[in-house]
């Protein structure tokens, strides 16, 4: 469970790490600071999103990535990607793959987002302390999600969204 107390790397522009703070003072504040996302996808095409827990502290009951979350001081993203993956979805073992790296921005929610994508027909079981649900997506239908008003989608899994589909992937 997420704790604001929890310390994370505040960084600069280029990703360079430049101090540590306060999870609730890195999200009041609009710091710099890492996450990473982890898009399940299944052999059919689809995407497992994840329907974030009530609890959150940012976009509550938003879809999001199939696993998320922020960078503990001191680990890199694909150990971050590795443990949320295990800690949200109970699923470990996997190879993960690099998808792509967005600059932290306002659209990402002040993280510098990386992405990694696995196939997986592997059973998935969600934490319910941060996961209200998972839900099957094919590319029509998120494209449909990214034209909806709103905070339907959590900002960095928007920005990742258009980015796939902008590269012609999911079609």
């Amino acid at each position: 469970m997420q704790s604001p107390d929890e310390i994370f790397d505040v960084c600069d522009a280029e990703d360079r790490v430049i101090g540590q703070a306060r999870r609730a003072d890195v999200h009041a504040q609009n710091m710099l600071h890492r996450a990473v996302h982890v898009w399940v996808l299944k052999s059919n095409g689809q995407l497992v999103a994840q329907r974030r827990s009530a609890t959150k502290d940012q976009y509550p009951n938003a879809l999001t990535s199939s696993a998320s979350g922020h960078l503990d001081h001191g680990e890199d993203y694909l150990t971050a990607a590795t443990r949320e993956l295990g800690e949200e979805l109970g699923l470990t073992g996997v190879d993960l793959t690099f998808a792509v790296k967005l600059p932290a921005s306002p659209k990402t929610a002040y993280e510098h987002t990386v992405l990694y994508t696995v196939k997986t027909e592997a059973p998935l079981t969600p934490n319910v302390g941060e996961v209200a649900g998972l839900e099957l997506f094919s590319w029509d239908q998120l494209e449909h999600q990214l034209s909806l008003p709103g905070d339907n989608l959590s900002p960095p899994f928007r920005e990742l969204l258009k980015w796939y589909l902008e590269q012609g992937h999911g079609r």
